[in-house]
């Protein structure tokens, strides 16, 4: 990896969001002003769709994943050919992305193998793109290897956290008290102003939904002990 330099002191952060497929899932294209490059997160589907705006955007140095449900990332294989730029997702979801072929069966989508990852995620440690930086936050509980990426005031939290509730746990891999310790975390490690990126759904921000969403309001418990 290489050291982030000055530049991204100095320049805002600008997000694009683009909506695509049968799940309506986020996908988010993430650079500086005054660059031409960017990472691409959760890239979900449509992959004529997000080289579009991603060709007006900037080169994509990676591709992140929140989670490997197919709706967050059904686009590698296809922008992999297009880009040829590494991706990287938790090594906790191998086994998600095991059953990817079989769940797209089960929601009656054509059939395609499942995407290749170049980097294993297993540690908080932050991940530098030339001048981008993401935080890395580990937060199981929609899946086992779920994480969310914070750049810059700037939260892409995947299934994790929505504007108003939280991602399910009632699919393979799913588990409530990890959830919980998840959503904890987040609020414990972020300042109030973050805005939140969720997978599905529109923008918010952290303090919003402390406030606001039922789900976090019972958790403020146990950070205020």
């Amino acid at each position: 990896m290489l050291v982030p330099s000055l530049l991204s002191r100095y320049l805002s952060i600008i997000v694009r969001s683009v909506t695509t497929g049968p799940f309506q899932e986020n996908t988010y294209l993430v650079g500086l002003e005054k660059s031409n490059e960017c990472i691409v997160i959760d890239p979900g589907d449509e992959p004529e769709v997000l080289r579009k705006e991603i060709d007006s955007f900037g080169v994509p140095l990676a591709m992140v994943c929140t989670h490997a449900h197919l709706d967050h990332l059904g686009a590698v294989r296809d922008l992999k050919k297009m880009y040829d730029c590494p991706v990287y997702i938790h090594k906790k979801d191998a086994s998600v992305l095991d059953w990817y072929e079989e769940s797209l069966k089960f929601f009656g989508l054509d059939p395609k193998p499942k995407p290749e990852i170049d980097e294993w995620i297993t540690s908080e440690d932050d991940l530098t793109f030339h001048d981008l930086t993401l935080k890395v936050l580990h937060t199981p509980g929609h899946t086992p290897g779920s994480t969310c990426f914070e750049i810059m005031g700037h939260l892409f939290s995947g299934d994790t956290l929505f504007a108003g509730t939280v991602g399910r746990t009632d699919l393979p891999g799913g588990d409530w008290n990890e959830l919980n310790a998840s959503l904890t975390k987040i609020i414990k490690s972020l300042p109030k102003d973050t805005i939140v990126h969720s997978g599905h759904g529109p923008d918010t921000t952290l303090k919003v939904e402390i406030e606001q969403n039922p789900f976090l309001i019972p958790l403020l418990r146990h950070v205020d002990s």
